[in-house]
């Protein structure tokens, strides 16, 4: 093993060869932690691969490394063995033992949120407030997959019960539920390091639906991933779960994700990423002997439509909520508002007016790693170059490490419609506002938009009524449609759509946030002719666990033949 960036972790454990009186007080809280730079296979810790990565950690001004082990490729198929082993118990557990586990990763990660914040603002150079926002937005999600386990109408019972007599041929009992499908396999995200990282919606969906996860850490937080992970572990011991149901494997370049996709082992992936990680890992996936689901949620421009008569009632107000939506978190949200369109008109001048003086004096936010930053900034000059863009406005440099500047570009409607790289996102602070000389131009651009995670519609009545069929184009165009606010922020709720039609997702018709996230981790089995003793609990006749059920067309919870 060749660890050349922090001599504290050569071995993976904590030497006390440095000075206390040396270390301000966030590095020796950091220390104290106990991070190990090592791999989570089930309950055991791991570094038996030859490659390490390094990563940097800002505190008070200064710059110090740590260097996390890198799973090879033995480890990738302990972890995948384990977790296979776990699934045949964990499966079989009961919604209020696998809600039990939920709930106590809920309570570990309120016990730890200190520390959790902490780490995490020094590996991403988040602000405090927002990691207590998603940290807390974390437990509510893990608390919700557990009250719908405890609910159980979950595994959407049907019931079509026999009919003997019928002539010319009798009608068999038959009955189906929703079972988990195996070992899921999930890539988190570099921008959330909570909510959709390794005890985020993938992860706990997955869980709740009974299946293990072998979980891909984001080389961006990976000292906050293993200390979640632990926390994950601490959760499932406490359970009394089998050793595999969760495992977390480091490392920063692309084998060891790769050979968790083909691991023939693996039947589902989550990601949470760029178009090109997404779509790479769907091929991979693919070309498998046997292929299997890759819900891969890849990014979004989220459009936003701003229609006439709001902006000539509004267009002060909509700038001044608009422009802090776009510059939110150094514009590093999946729902960012990247394109905004209207009308030419003084009205929209008024609005593109007032949304620059917000730009140029925003000062440039660090982002998340070096190579976001990196991309961000090819985004824009690709933008800049292009003789049918105009720069608009520009925000103030800021001389922090990958710090990006804010831009505002604008082009016409024929323009956006004639090239179709216009549309593609640029993640970081920057907006592409799309003038449309008339109504048809602006329907033209909804035809023409690809897939979303959402779109936004700033409309009164009277707008709603004058372009009634926007609507109907922009529901093939994306999961969610948002009504007179801003995109930034995904509710987690029962009823929430976070995905939407490709390129935003790579299967329109399921979502990485809510609770209708469990079903990609689950599939249909029925049972025909099954004596009643032999049936799981929600599917007997006479309704234990008391849940809604759909019988011979009718939901109800009613015994059967009582």
């Amino acid at each position: 093993m060749d660890v050349t960036c922090n001599p504290l972790y050569q071995t993976g454990k904590h030497e006390s060869i440095f000075d206390l009186d040396l270390c301000n007080h966030l590095l020796y809280t950091y220390f104290l932690l106990m991070i190990t730079g090592n791999n989570l296979i089930g309950y055991s810790h791991s570094a038996k691969g030859n490659k390490s990565f390094c990563r940097l950690l800002h505190i008070n001004g200064q710059t110090t490394t740590n260097s996390f082990y890198e799973a090879s490729i033995d480890e990738v198929n302990e972890a995948v063995t384990k977790a296979s082993t776990a699934f045949h118990r964990y499966r079989l557990l009961s919604g209020n033992q696998k809600a039990d586990f939920l709930q106590k990763i809920a309570e570990a990660i309120d016990a730890s949120k200190d520390e959790l914040i902490s780490i995490a603002m020094q590996e991403t150079n988040l602000p405090e407030a927002r990691l207590k926002g998603e940290v807390q937005r974390t437990i509510n999600q893990a608390k919700l997959f557990a009250q719908l386990l405890k609910e159980g109408s979950w595994v959407t019972a049907i019931i079509d019960t026999a009919v003997p007599d019928r002539t010319p041929l009798p009608k068999p009992d038959i009955r189906q539920w929703q079972i988990a499908i195996g070992v899921v396999g999930v890539f988190g995200a570099s921008n959330f390091p909570f909510a959709f990282s390794v005890a985020g919606g993938d992860t706990i969906s997955a869980l709740a639906a009974g299946c293990p996860v072998v979980y891909k850490a984001h080389p961006g937080h990976p000292a906050t991933s293993e200390k979640v992970g632990v926390l994950i572990n601490q959760a499932a011991k406490e359970s009394g779960l089998p050793d595999g149901v969760f495992s977390l494997l480091q490392g920063e370049g692309h084998e060891t994700g790769v050979a968790l996709v083909q691991h023939s082992l693996i039947k589902a992936i989550a990601f949470t990423g760029s178009l090109a990680g997404g779509k790479a890992l769907f091929d991979i996936a693919a070309k498998r002997k046997e292929p299997i689901p890759v819900y891969a949620e890849m990014g979004s421009v989220n459009p936003v439509f701003i229609l006439p008569d709001m902006l000539a009632s509004k267009a002060i107000e909509l700038a001044d909520k608009l422009a802090p939506s776009n510059l939110l978190a150094a514009g590093q949200f999946c729902t960012n508002p990247g394109i905004i369109v209207q009308q030419q008109s003084k009205d929209s001048e008024t609005f593109v007016s007032k949304f620059g003086e917000h730009i140029k004096n925003a000062c440039g936010e660090c982002m998340l790693t070096g190579n976001i930053y990196n991309g961000y900034n090819q985004g824009i000059e690709k933008l800049s170059s292009n003789k049918d863009v105009a720069l608009m406005a520009t925000g103030q440099h800021s001389k922090m490490e990958n710090a990006a500047t804010p831009h505002m570009f604008k082009t016409s409607a024929q323009s956006f419609l004639e090239q179709h790289d216009l549309m593609e996102e640029v993640f970081g602070p920057s907006s592409l506002h799309v003038m449309a000389q008339s109504k048809n131009e602006i329907m033209a651009v909804a035809e023409n938009l690809s897939g979303q995670l959402t779109v936004s519609v700033w409309a009164t009545e009277k707008d709603l009524e004058e372009f009634g069929d926007l609507i109907k184009i922009l529901e093939l165009k994306a999961g969610r449609i948002i009504y007179n606010t801003v995109p930034t922020g995904v509710e987690v709720t029962q009823a929430m759509v976070h995905g939407g039609p490709y390129p935003a997702t790579t299967d329109s018709k399921t979502t990485s946030v809510g609770t209708n996230a469990i079903y990609r981790f689950t599939r249909a089995v029925c049972y025909q002719g099954s004596p009643q003793k032999f049936l799981p609990d929600e599917l007997k006749n006479e309704n234990p666990l008391g849940i809604w059920r759909m019988v011979n067309g009718e939901h109800t919870k009613d015994v059967i033949g009582k």
